[in-house]
């Protein structure tokens, strides 16, 4: 499609855009009274205006109910959770038994790592990339200490991180498969985030799981920039597990809780160590209050403690409308608006002094919903003169926008007009 960056041509866009209906369902914040162009639900997405509907469903079962809400309210609380394993199947490429709801994003990755990651004096190596977000960075360091002070290896050579070469911003491949082969025996773990949350990088997660297998690793991703972005086919890759956030693409809510993924090759395994709980004890007898734990089948069998209702009703609310959306449809704005964003930055920067370096691939098949986006010649002012112009963006140091054109509810129009208020912002200076 040959792009023009007009305000007639984006309209036509947005006319033929069957997602655009969607934009009406969700709440915008609003600058100078008027409704946001929100670039940063890679960091947390708009609220769904059915979302206060199934919160309140819950607390007026709370209210009208109490203790026998578990039971007798029209979604009973105590298996509340079970409606999520068909449209979150379908999101992340799963079996319904193979996806399950809790806690959030880190503590899921380190309860996981329980089970995935069983270091031995002579394998007990970690391969992760570069600058991985810091939560996960901490969390490596966490659970090397711990192992280290057990298993009695070299906590300072378990750590193997995937460099980005001298000069270019993003990860090759090829490298991260020469390392999974140079590392060999001696590799216990690969744990990735499936999309790069500076660069959005998105990596080739069945080649990755393959090598790491191959050399006898469990291989894991961190999917908090994937879920509902990236095409994702986590039984088919044979992962061994991974884990999402809920509130960025999926817009479930601040700090909301998150999906898990545990293939269903190791469900039967009673050798593979995992922390419990009675939610995660065998459904028929958990009233039983027996002393032994007999885990439902399952990624449910990882659960721990009791759900988070009121948390899990907006996750629910989000879930309901990807099955309506359906991925494909998604992904299949989300490649053209991305596009179209790119075009309108080449444009802009074709029109102004500064310099504008996309750090996201260009290649489709290595990038999602967002551009990171070098200002060149730019600072910080920039970035506070698109806030305060109604752009919601998000500023990484040291020059960095990323822009996030979310396909439920960016419009092609919101492409064009940042684009003008780029401009001005940088010609008024």
């Amino acid at each position: 499609m040959k792009f023009q960056n007009t305000l007639e041509f984006a309209r036509q866009l947005d006319a033929q855009d069957p997602l655009n209906k969607y934009q009406s369902e969700f709440i915008f914040p609003k600058v100078n009274d008027k409704k946001v162009i929100y670039f940063t639900g890679n960091s947390l997405g708009l609220q769904p205006k059915r979302t206060k509907t199934y919160v309140d469903e819950v607390m007026n079962d709370w209210a009208n109910l109490a203790v026998e809400g578990h039971f007798y309210s029209d979604k009973p609380w105590w298996d509340y959770h079970e409606r999520f394993a068909d449209p979150l199947s379908k999101i992340v490429g799963a079996l319904p038994t193979e996806v399950t709801v809790m806690n959030t994003l880190t503590v899921n990755l380190h309860l996981l790592m329980v089970s995935f990651y069983q270091p031995t004096k002579t394998r007990y190596k970690i391969i992760c990339e570069e600058k991985a977000f810091p939560s996960d960075q901490y969390m490596f360091q966490s659970q090397v200490d711990f192992h280290s002070r057990a298993v009695g290896f070299d906590k300072q050579a378990a750590l193997v991180e995937i460099k980005r070469r001298e000069g270019e911003h993003n990860i090759r491949l090829e490298d991260v498969l020469a390392k999974i082969e140079e590392v060999g025996d001696e590799l216990a773990l690969v744990l990735i985030g499936g999309v790069n949350y500076y660069t959005g990088q998105v990596f080739d997660m069945k080649t990755i799981t393959a090598a790491g297998h191959k050399v006898g690793a469990f291989v894991g991703w961190d999917l908090a920039h994937a879920a509902g972005n990236v095409k994702l086919e986590l039984h088919d890759w044979n992962v061994d597990f991974a884990a999402w956030c809920s509130y960025k693409y999926m817009n479930s809510g601040p700090g909301n809780a998150s999906g898990c993924f545990i293939h269903e090759k190791h469900h039967n395994n009673s050798q593979l160590p995992r922390f419990a709980g009675w939610w995660g004890h065998n459904k028929e007898r958990r009233f039983k209050m027996e002393p032994n734990f007999d885990p439902v089948h399952g990624a449910d069998g990882w659960q721990i403690s009791n759900l988070p209702i009121l948390s899990l009703a907006p996750y629910l609310a989000s879930v309901d409308m990807f099955a309506e959306v359906g991925m494909d449809a998604l992904l299949e704005k989300r490649d053209l608006i991305t596009a179209y964003l790119e075009f309108v930055l080449h444009e802009i920067d074709s029109e102004v002094d500064s310099t504008f370096e996309i750090i996201t691939p260009s290649n489709p098949e290595e990038r999602a919903s967002q551009l990171s986006v070098f200002l060149h010649g730019e600072g910080r002012s920039l970035f506070e003169y698109l806030m305060k112009n109604g752009v919601i963006t998000d500023w990484r140091e040291p020059n960095v926008i990323r822009l996030a054109p979310v396909p439920l509810y960016t419009s092609f129009e919101d492409m064009f007009e940042f684009g003008q208020i780029l401009k001005k912002g940088i010609l008024g200076k």
